[in-house]
């Protein structure tokens, strides 16, 4: 739901670096390949109780939390399920950047949040300029999404059992 939103620059450019560094989805990165992420991100501001996205919205950005925190949330027949929480340094939205399916989830902010964003725009501007860094970023995407996927299974799976032994 950055639509809407007014985008501000992302400054601090080695605290912003450091953080890109630890995060997955850029992980293996050089250092000119980090510089040029850097020089596509930019930040939004999400007050308490604001929606980043809603599910069933289009996806428009992969975030990542600077400061705040953001919990992802399912609606399901009336009923709200919260299915994770991300603080700061975490990244999220990045699976469903790159799907083509809307959003399966919400994102809300639950405290006052900034949120450096790569654009899906930006995103698909790496693919024609820099195919390298375009390839490594899918591919970190992907590896995350089955570590993901991986750990729900593992959550579905004592779910499971817990529901057998009643």
């Amino acid at each position: 739901m950055s639509e809407g939103k007014v985008y501000y620059p992302v400054v601090h450019t080695e605290e912003i670096l450091a953080i890109l560094s630890k995060i997955a989805v850029f992980g293996g990165l050089n250092d000119r390949q980090l510089h040029e992420i850097f020089s596509l991100l930019k930040m939004l501001s999400y007050a308490p109780g604001e929606y980043v996205f809603k599910q069933g919205e289009a996806p428009s950005c992969i975030y990542i939390v600077l400061t705040g925190e953001v919990k992802i949330i399912y609606d399901i027949e009336g009923v709200t399920l919260e299915l994770a929480s991300f603080g700061a340094g975490d990244c999220f939205g990045e699976t469903s950047v790159i799907g083509i399916q809307s959003h399966s989830s919400s994102a809300l902010a639950v405290a006052t949040s900034e949120l450096i964003v790569l654009e899906h725009k930006a995103l698909l501007d790496i693919f024609q300029t820099d195919k390298e860094l375009f390839g490594l970023l899918i591919l970190n995407i992907a590896r995350e999404t089955s570590r993901r996927l991986h750990r729900l299974d593992e959550v579905v799976a004592k779910y499971v059992l817990s529901k057998k032994d009643n």
